[in-house]
């Protein structure tokens, strides 16, 4: 009785319109009042120990490199060098979308972010060069999930401060199947666009090429400073935002000379902004996970799927489609937020490696990101080539089917995820 309280509690109370971290809170209250134990202490505090987090420093450090780099022309330099290196091919300026999305990725960790900048540039592009736009938005918007996948992601440190799972590890195994991710979508692409008529960019020379590489190059060091002193164990993720924070203002104002110090009032709020949105979401959801742990529920839907408990490949399955048609109503941060202490006692009982489960997890939710009725990061292509929604879902369908491709292939072969974590963690 406890889960249906949960479950109707917190859908009626987003059906009244409310946000989804009062949401939480609400539906916390309706559990105690079921439970017998309404107190308001006990929600101060768990909100208190829901965002009292050390590793959770590192979501403003993410965000405030994030606006560091597209304010200081890091982003732009990316887009201008994957378009000399691939813009002639046909359909050219869809894989520099795919490479720089990719770049990107290891950059910011914000799908949102990566998204408005590529379609900021590309849109038009595309536009005028005479593609598909709605294929194209498609194309960009699923090329801006593949942020929460490759390091360094915000989803993937909610996971491990919600789950106590290392957020080193989760990191280094997220690196192929964000590849992965991308080369699936280049693959729809070639496949959607072979009978388009499109104006073809023309080839740039070695000299051109090697000279916008350099003009990245500064933008580039940077994912291999992250994964490189993650490795090494020069510092944990919280520092690697820090250091990506600092590196990003240091190049932007000092190298590209783009951010002038009368912006960065202006940067730091926007970052601060979005930090408080997603921190108010992490103490909310404190109150649910310490409710939901009391309540039991994961022991409640261990039984639910204790027939499948021996055969870990079928269990994940059955989890990761119970994830997909959650990420269809909710946005990432919550749906990590409210499921991961509901799943991850589940996993522990049935042998399933939270690391290997939480990247399949988060690629699952970034997949959502471009799903309706939410669908946050197609929302945001939309607003960019003023399309409406409708129109973008047509276009997004066969690479966001490509992707949901990648993520059962890896429920199938989980070798592709663990094996290079062991390669690096050795």
């Amino acid at each position: 009785m406890i889960v249906l309280v949960f479950v109707v509690s917190l859908l009626a109370l987003m059906a009244l319109g409310m946000p989804v971290a009062f949401s939480l809170i609400g539906c916390g209250l309706c559990m105690m009042f079921y439970m017998g134990i309404t107190d308001p202490q006990i929600v101060i505090q768990n909100m208190w120990d829901g965002a009292n987090s050390f590793p959770l420093l590192a979501v403003p450090f993410f965000m405030l490199a994030g606006e560091f780099m597209n304010a200081g022309g890091m982003t732009r330099r990316i887009i201008k060098m994957a378009m000399a290196w691939v813009g002639h091919i046909r359909g050219g300026l869809g894989y520099v979308a795919v490479v720089a999305a990719v770049i990107m990725a290891s950059l910011s960790g914000s799908a949102v972010a990566d998204t408005a900048a590529l379609a900021s540039v590309l849109v038009p592009l595309m536009r005028n060069a005479g593609y598909n736009i709605n294929r194209s938005c498609g194309l960009i918007s699923c090329g801006g999930i593949i942020a929460p996948i490759i390091p360094p992601s915000i989803g993937m440190i909610l996971y491990g401060v919600t789950g106590g799972v290392s957020i080193s590890k989760l990191f280094i195994a997220g690196i192929v199947p964000g590849v992965l991710m991308g080369l699936s979508i280049m693959l729809a692409w070639h496949w959607c666009t072979k009978h388009d008529e499109m104006r073809v960019e023309p080839r740039r020379s070695m000299k051109e090429r090697w000279a916008e590489t350099r003009d990245a190059f500064w933008a580039l060091v940077l994912p291999a400073v992250i994964i490189g002193g993650l490795k090494v164990g020069w510092f944990t993720p919280t520092e690697a935002a820090v250091i990506a924070a600092v590196y990003s203002l240091i190049v932007g104002t000092f190298i590209y000379r783009e951010i002038k110090l009368s912006a960065l009032y202006r940067l730091f709020q926007r970052a601060a902004e979005t930090t408080s949105v997603i921190m108010f979401l992490v103490a909310a959801a404190g109150v649910s996970a310490w409710l939901i742990t009391t309540a039991n529920i994961p022991d409640e839907l261990a039984k639910m799927v204790e027939p499948f408990m021996g055969n870990k490949m079928l269990l994940t399955f059955i989890l990761m489609m119970l994830v997909l048609v959650v990420g269809t109503a909710l946005d990432m941060t919550p749906t990590i937020l409210i499921m991961t202490p509901v799943l991850m006692p589940v996993l522990k009982m049935a042998g399933i490696d939270p690391v290997y489960f939480g990247v399949l997890f988060i690629m699952n939710n970034a997949i959502g990101l471009v799903t309706p009725p939410v669908g946050t990061v197609l929302n945001v292509v939309c607003g960019v080539a003023r399309i409406p929604m409708s129109s973008a879902i047509k276009g997004v369908i066969p690479f966001m089917v490509a992707q949901t491709i990648v993520m059962f292939l890896l429920v199938v072969f989980p070798q592709i995820i663990m094996w290079p974590l062991q390669l690096m963690t050795r």
